[in-house]
């Protein structure tokens, strides 16, 4: 074992020794060149880190901090739990009371037709799971080879080897030898930038559709097992779908007996103002994957939504075969149960959805206000508390910056400069907004402000190191 000298290191020193961060230069940070931000503390949308900053968490973290941050209920609900019960496995149909509890709230909120929920960690396992259950279904089914899985270019579905593979963003596939063979991914539901000339949005829907219809009948019907989205495209750079968009893609799937996996791990419990974006878009799910807003990430936890579809075809799978045989030693643990439980009742009690669907209405309002005239803007989009502004270099042409300007990243850092957390979001220049659901309306115009003075500054400075021209 390789013991690492911390004597005397300050927690930004001892963190570039001990600790290998997600999405990270690896180099840069461990060399110093770049610092940590440690974050200690927070309170409602804001968070504090150990300068003693006070940040405005414009993307609730990863869009999970939906209550916001220093609930206590939450903390008081998981000590209260650990007291009781802290874990126990859910192997062999054992279970727990929050376990039990938990379930049957999320059937009450979910959409007609669900009728079971499975367990696990984070949305990356929850994904494994649907694909495992859509695998087992078939077999059940006496369809062995019908296997594929059809996910969306800009996708995001997780970062394991499975997901990884769903998910249609090439910076999670690149020297990873992603994705699998048996994943393909189909056209993202982007009007702005996958529309032909002239074609409006109902008919870019219906494009979209057929284009998933081609791509089945390519790979052969009998072959294609499950179609995997989000109800609005989030980390791919937050694109609401096209209007017709899941109607046409629910024919599609019903002519060719294919599942549907409705990825609500961004969207679900509140954040476009519905309790799911099937909600919000008439998406009839057969399986439904959550995490992040469960717990507002105050415990780890995430679950897959079995339709009834799905259940009575696993249920005859138990039946001739044996026990389903998947599992995960955490699957259904207490804590995460009780955590979850309290924040479903904070976001009820202080009606959240109802809140970010208003204080939803008004950022992209206020976004629209401020950008759709903006030189350096070729488009303002979001629903709910889901908003993204995209820059480009013309925007008559649509053409775009060059990469190397780094424009959505910078105007991102100017914003952190000026006290608020958003997100450049990959696949373009695009700065992502996410914050919690139980922010103001006044909170709602300081983010608005500060995001137009980021943009305003970065788009003098390329002027004036004339990297940009204004047409």
């Amino acid at each position: 074992m390789n013991a690492v000298s911390t004597d005397n290191l300050s927690l930004e020193d001892m963190d570039r020794q001990c600790v290998m961060h997600p999405l990270t230069d690896l180099n840069a940070h461990e060399s110093g060149a770049s610092d940590p931000q440690i974050i200690t503390g927070g309170k409602g949308i804001h968070v504090y880190d150990q300068n003693g900053r006070d940040l405005i968490d414009g993307f609730a973290a990863l869009y999970c901090v939906n209550i916001g941050y220093g609930r206590t209920e939450i903390a008081e609900a998981i000590y209260e739990q650990a007291k009781k019960l802290a874990y126990f496995h859910a192997y062999r149909g054992t279970s727990n009371e929050p376990l039990i509890r938990l379930s049957h709230r999320i059937l009450s909120l979910a959409p007609e037709g669900m009728s079971k929920v499975f367990y696990g960690m984070s949305g990356s396992d929850a994904n494994e799971t649907q694909v495992k259950i859509a695998w087992h279904y078939n077999n059940v089914l006496g369809r062995p080879n019908k296997k594929k899985i059809i996910s969306r270019e800009r996708a995001y579905h997780g970062s394991t080897i499975m997901s990884g593979s769903l998910t249609g963003l090439p910076r999670f596939h690149a020297n990873f030898d992603l994705p699998l063979d048996i994943v393909f991914h189909t056209v993202a539901p982007h009007h702005y930038w996958g529309a032909e000339p002239g074609l409006n949005e109902a008919g870019y829907a219906l494009a979209c559709a057929e284009a998933l219809d081609a791509m089945i009948e390519e790979e052969n019907p009998d072959t294609v097992a499950a179609f995997i989205a989000e109800p609005m495209m989030g980390t791919g750079g937050i694109v609401p779908p096209p209007d017709g968009y899941w109607s046409h893609i629910q024919q599609v799937l019903k002519k060719h007996d294919v599942l549907l996996i409705a990825d609500e791990v961004v969207t679900g419990f509140g954040r476009l103002g519905t309790q799911f974006g099937c909600n919000h878009y008439d998406i009839k799910p057969d399986l439904m994957t959550v995490a992040k807003g469960l717990t507002s990430a105050y415990l780890p936890l995430s679950g897959v939504i079995v339709g009834n579809r799905v259940w009575e075809i696993l249920k005859q799978g138990s039946e001739e075969f044996g026990p389903f045989s998947h599992g995960f030693t955490c699957s259904g643990h207490a804590l995460g149960a009780a955590a979850a439980l309290a924040n479903l009742d904070v976001i009820a009690n202080e009606g959240l959805v109802e809140n970010a669907g208003k204080t939803g209405g008004l950022l992209n309002a206020r976004l629209h206000e401020e950008f759709d005239d903006h030189l350096m803007v070729g488009e303002v989009r979001g629903v709910g508390l889901l908003a993204a502004v995209e820059f480009v270099a013309n925007k008559q042409s649509k053409i775009r910056f060059d990469t190397g300007l780094n424009v959505g990243a910078k105007v991102t850092a100017r914003c952190l400069e000026q006290g608020l957390i958003t997100r450049a979001m990959p696949g373009g220049d695009i700065l992502g907004f996410a914050p919690p659901l139980c922010i103001t309306t006044d909170e709602v115009e300081r983010v608005v402000e500060i995001a137009k003075g980021a943009v305003a500054d970065i788009a003098d400075e390329l002027v004036r190191d004339k990297s940009w021209k204004p047409a």
